[in-house]
């Protein structure tokens, strides 16, 4: 995979929630690839975020790809919604979805993209079976939950894996890594075979603004690619 498939999308969570519209505009002007928002109900997780009327109030803000990442245990009420919203990829959680292949293909039906992410503990073999439905595979590399947290780096063995898994199926499925991504350590879960990359803290933390940010991770991203 070449450099220029690497994929940038942060996490808006750290923002200033006030100005959403405003934030969204400057992250696509520092040249992001796609807006993340981090979907919380307050029972799969604990914090409560992002609902689908603030979502839509943004979409029109900006041009580029906005995805959903469902930390929800009622996936299947909630998705039409967010689709509604302008949200291209819905991602749900593989421990949260009873019936996961009805949940995948609900959002295909109603013309988004799938996805389906994976807590630290929850091996990959879990979705082996739903390849033929998903467009991405988000695998978290911290508990979800909390923004700011320590990046797990024992997860790029499972991103090893899942990147097999992708090769295998011979679909053109993107492998995504969220959590503690940040220059220092975005070069591990890239040379594992991630091609997609959240980021939260590491962008809103940057003393030298979202551009030098974003082009300091999508550059040690391609290099670890070697």
């Amino acid at each position: 995979m070449s450099s220029s498939d690497v994929q940038i999308a942060p996490s808006v969570l750290p923002a200033d929630f006030s100005r959403l519209g405003e934030v969204c505009q400057t992250l696509e002007e520092a040249g992001v690839d796609r807006i993340h928002w981090d979907v919380m109900d307050g029972v799969f997780v604990p914090n409560l975020t992002f609902g689908p009327d603030i979502i839509h109030s943004c979409r029109s803000k900006v041009e580029i790809p906005f995805e959903a990442h469902l930390m929800v245990v009622n996936a299947d009420d909630l998705i039409p919604r967010y689709v509604e919203a302008g949200c291209d990829l819905i991602i749900v959680h593989q421990e949260a979805c009873v019936h996961l292949h009805r949940t995948l293909s609900l959002i295909r039906d109603l013309g988004a993209r799938p996805a389906v992410a994976l807590n630290p503990s929850t091996p990959a073999i879990t979705v082996e079976h739903v390849m033929d439905l998903v467009e991405e595979i988000l695998v978290m590399t911290v508990n979800p939950g909390f923004g700011g947290q320590s990046y797990i780096s024992t997860m790029e063995g499972k991103v090893r894996e899942v990147s097999k898994m992708i090769a295998t199926s011979g679909r053109d499925i993107d492998l995504e890594v969220d959590g503690g991504i940040s220059g220092k350590t975005v070069g591990g879960a890239s040379a594992a075979g991630a091609d997609v990359f959240v980021a939260g803290s590491a962008v809103f933390n940057d003393p030298e603004g979202f551009t030098h940010a974003v082009s300091d991770i999508r550059r040690h991203a391609s290099s670890a690619r070697g």
